[in-house]
C-alpha cells in the first residue's frame, strides 16, 4: 500500500476518513483522461455546459443533510450553521448566469475588407487545490466556471476534507458530467509537483497557504503554465468616528470568530477611532463571552474547535507572546478549552505591530484591537502587512470610504460590512496573498485565453 492520507477529526482527535494517494503512473492517467475528454467538452454548446453545471450544484444540494454533520466531524463548523450550500449556489448561479455574455466573443470590427474579433479559448485542463476551510464554496469558485468555459478540471482537496471531492464528484457525475471532465484526485506533494512540472495542466488554480503557493510556482517555474493563488491574510476592519458602533461590533467581531477564525478573509486586526474605542472593546468583550464552545455536532455549540491542533498551538503561541509583551487579554479561559483543538476566542488590546498577532496570520479566533487617531494612522497601519485580501471601513460617508480604500493595499475594500465574497465581483489580492482572479467576469478571462481573429475577405 502506499501513501494514506488521513482526516483526523477535530472533534475527538480520531481517524474519520482516510484514502489512499495515487501513483504517479496513476495521476498521469487521470491527467491525460482530463485532456482527452476536454476536445469533446470544449466543443459541447455553452448553454447544455451551464446546465449541465446547474445540475451538478443541485446534486450537491440534494446530499446537504448528509454533508452537515461529515464537515463537522472533518473541521469542526456547528451544525447550527447549515453548511455552505447557500454561497456553493450563490457563486455557481452568478457565473452560469454571466457566462454567455464574459465568453462572447469581443468584435472588433468589421467592413468590406476584414472582419476581426476575438475569442475566448479553454485553457484545456485546469488544476483545482482546495483549502479545507470552506471547502465547497472555495472550490466551487473554480470548478464551475472552468467547467462552463469548456475545461475539464481535475480536483485535489485538502486532507482535511478528505471526502468533500469526493461528494463533488460523484454529484457531478449523478448529473450527467462526463467521469474523465471532472475527477476528483488523491495526491501527495511530491506526485503534485511532478504533474505540474510534466505540463499535465493548463492552469493551476491553489488556495492554501503562503509556503504552498510558493511550492505552486517553483513546480510550474519554465513551463509557462498559468498559477492563480489566493494565500494567506491579515484583513483590517478599521472603524471611523461617524461609524454605526452597534454594526460594528457585530459584524466585525463576527469576522474575526465565525468558523473558528478561520476564514480566508476573516477580520484579524480592528482600528477603531480614539472617541469610540472604549466603547467597541466593551461591546466586542459582551459578544465574545457570549459564545458556547463545544461539539459542533451539538446545536447549542455557536464556536466549535480549531480544524486541527496544531492550528489551535500557533493561536495559542500568538496569543502567549503578546501577553508577555504587554498586551491585555479580555476573556477569561473559558471551561471547555481543553488545551488542544477546543481554544477560548480571545481579544487583545495593548497591542502593537511589534507583535505576530498583529503581523503574521493567526487563522483563529483571536483579533487585536488598536485606537488610531486619524485615516492617515488607520492607512498606516492597514498598509503595515505583507498580506492584502480584504479591508473593512466603517463610516457613514461613502466618499471618504472610497478615498481610504484607494490609499489600501487590498484585493477588496468593503465598507459596513466584512468577511462576504460577492461573485460579481473579481476576488482577488496583492502582496503575499497571492496573484490572480476569481469570479466575475475576470474569473472567466483567468480561464481561458484570448485568440485573435484578423480575416481578410476575398472581394472580387
Amino acid at each position: 500500500m502506499g501513501q494514506v492520507l488521513k482526516c483526523i477529526s477535530p472533534i475527538d482527535g480520531s481517524v474519520f476518513a482516510e484514502r489512499e494517494v495515487l501513483s504517479a503512473e496513476a495521476a498521469r492517467d487521470v491527467a491525460d483522461k482530463a485532456r482527452t475528454a476536454q476536445k469533446a467538452w470544449g466543443t459541447r454548446p455553452l448553454a447544455e455546459r451551464i446546465a449541465l453545471v446547474q445540475a451538478g450544484v443541485a446534486a450537491v444540494g440534494a446530499m446537504n443533510d448528509e454533508v452537515v454533520p461529515e464537515l463537522a466531524h472533518m473541521m469542526g463548523r456547528p451544525v447550527r450553521y447549515g453548511g455552505e450550500f447557500g454561497g456553493f449556489d450563490e457563486r455557481a448561479s452568478h457565473m452560469a448566469a454571466i457566462a454567455e455574455e464574459a465568453l462572447a466573443d469581443i468584435e472588433v470590427g468589421e467592413d468590406a475588407t476584414f472582419k476581426r474579433y476575438i475569442k475566448r479559448i479553454p485553457h484545456g485542463v485546469v488544476f483545482v487545490v482546495a483549502p479545507w476551510n470552506y471547502p465547497y464554496m472555495t472550490a466551487i469558485n473554480t470548478v464551475a466556471p472552468a467547467l462552463i468555459a469548456g475545461n475539464t478540471v481535475v480536483l485535489k482537496h485538502a486532507t482535511q476534507t478528505l471526502l468533500v471531492g469526493e461528494r463533488m464528484a460523484k454529484a457531478f457525475h449523478n448529473a450527467g458530467i462526463p467521469e474523465d471532465v471532472f475527477q476528483n484526485v488523491f495526491l501527495d506533494h511530491d506526485t503534485t509537483s511532478v504533474l505540474i512540472a510534466g505540463r499535465a495542466f493548463d492552469f493551476v488554480n491553489f488556495t492554501g497557504s503562503v509556503g504552498g503557493g510558493k511550492a505552486m510556482e517553483r513546480a510550474a517555474a519554465g513551463t509557462f503554465t498559468g498559477v492563480g493563488t489566493e494565500l494567506g491574510g491579515k484583513d483590517p476592519g478599521y472603524v471611523m468616528e461617524d461609524a454605526d458602533l452597534d454594526a460594528a461590533v457585530d459584524t466585525l467581531i463576527d469576522g474575526a470568530m465565525f468558523n473558528s477564525g478561520q476564514c480566508c478573509c476573516g477580520i484579524e486586526r480592528i482600528y477603531v477611532a480614539e472617541s469610540l474605542f472604549d466603547s467597541f472593546v466593551e461591546k466586542a468583550v459582551a459578544i465574545v463571552k457570549g459564545y458556547q464552545l463545544g461539539n459542533p455536532l451539538d446545536p447549542e455549540t455557536t464556536l466549535g474547535p480549531m480544524a486541527n491542533v496544531r492550528f489551535a498551538d500557533e493561536v495559542r503561541a500568538q496569543i502567549s507572546e503578546a501577553l508577555a509583551d504587554g498586551a491585555n487579554a479580555h476573556i477569561e479561559t473559558f471551561a471547555e478549552d481543553d488545551g488542544g483543538a477546543y481554544l477560548t476566542p480571545q481579544i487583545l488590546t495593548n497591542v502593537t505591530h511589534d507583535m505576530r498577532v498583529m503581523r503574521d496570520e493567526s487563522f483563529g479566533p483571536v483579533v487585536g484591537i488598536m485606537p488610531v487617531k486619524d485615516d492617515t494612522e488607520a492607512v498606516a497601519l492597514m498598509n503595515d502587512s505583507p498580506f492584502g485580501l480584504t479591508a473593512s471601513l466603517w463610516t457613514a460617508d461613502l466618499d471618504r470610504a472610497a478615498a481610504v480604500g484607494d490609499r489600501i493595499e487590498t484585493g477588496t475594500v468593503f465598507m459596513n460590512r466584512a468577511d462576504y465574497l460577492d461573485p460579481g465581483l473579481c476576488w482577488t489580492g496583492c502582496k503575499d496573498t497571492g496573484r490572480g482572479g476569481g469570479l466575475s467576469v475576470i474569473g472567466y478571462h483567468n480561464l481561458t485565453r484570448p485568440k485573435s481573429y484578423h480575416m481578410k475577405k476575398v472581394t472580387s
